[in-house]
């Protein structure tokens, strides 16, 4: 029987053709899959990288529930235009706390995986607030209200603990001060503590222009403002990750 006259036949028996096509499937996928349970990290890890503060994790769980994903990557590939226009590619440890994490091919906005500090926060008030005064070309929707809208998270020691179980290294400190550092991060008045020294580079100010409240607005922009920003792609031990990366 030739080669045509077998693969005819099985073109047109849809239970041998899906059987096959399971069969294949399953194969690529455990030869991808297996060789992650026998190394020891399949995530390197770069100096710099911590896990969010509790006021960018409130942001980054208002950035997932407003959808901002489906219409913004963070995730710039290592192709040159890519890089002209957002910066260096993203390294796999940047997004190791995240859950889930934000790359992805939808971009009918600019990638953020390195937005932070790319513009101030006034310019992200007036972006979210209206995107068509700042970009008139903007299709995205207007965020006006989360500067109305007070910070209101049930129990952060809960996310943050819940997070923990699924290998964010917050601390035993880091969890019960959880509540505090939520709202210190975001008002210039209070007492912030130790949050600077748990978490390297975090940002301390009042993000949405009223010191009076601390808003969903704040937390946003906090989020906003720190991506990117941890990681140092020029260090030594970056670019040891980056090296690995390549020849994977």
């Amino acid at each position: 029987m030739s080669m045509i006259s077998t693969h005819k036949k099985i073109e047109r028996n849809v239970t041998v053709l899906a059987g096959l096509a399971f069969i294949t499937v399953t194969i690529g996928g455990i030869v991808e899959i297996a060789p992650l349970f026998w190394i020891d990290n399949t995530i390197e890890k770069v100096d710099g990288m911590r896990p969010y503060t509790p006021l960018e994790q409130a942001g980054r769980d208002i950035y997932v529930r407003e959808g901002c994903y489906v219409c913004h990557s963070q995730m710039i590939r290592p192709f040159r235009d890519e890089q002209e226009r957002y910066g260096h590619y993203s390294l796999a440890a940047e997004s190791m706390y995240d859950h889930p994490f934000q790359w992805g091919s939808k971009r009918t906005g600019p990638d953020l995986a390195r937005v932070g500090g790319r513009y101030s926060d006034a310019w992200h008030v007036q972006h979210l607030t209206n995107p068509e005064a700042v970009v008139p070309d903007s299709v995205m929707p207007k965020y006006g209200f989360l500067a109305d809208t007070d910070l209101h998270v049930a129990d952060m020691k809960a996310n943050l603990t819940a997070l923990n179980r699924v290998g964010v290294p917050y601390t035993k400190a880091d969890i019960e001060k959880a509540d505090t550092d939520l709202m210190a991060q975001a008002d210039p008045n209070a007492d912030a503590g130790d949050l600077e020294k748990r978490y390297p580079k975090a940002q301390i100010r009042d993000f949405d222009g009223n010191p009076d409240r601390v808003t969903e607005m704040d937390a946003l922009i906090a989020y906003l403002q720190v991506l990117g920003t941890l990681v140092d792609v020029n260090a030594p031990a970056a670019q040891e990750e980056l090296a690995k990366e390549k020849g994977r």
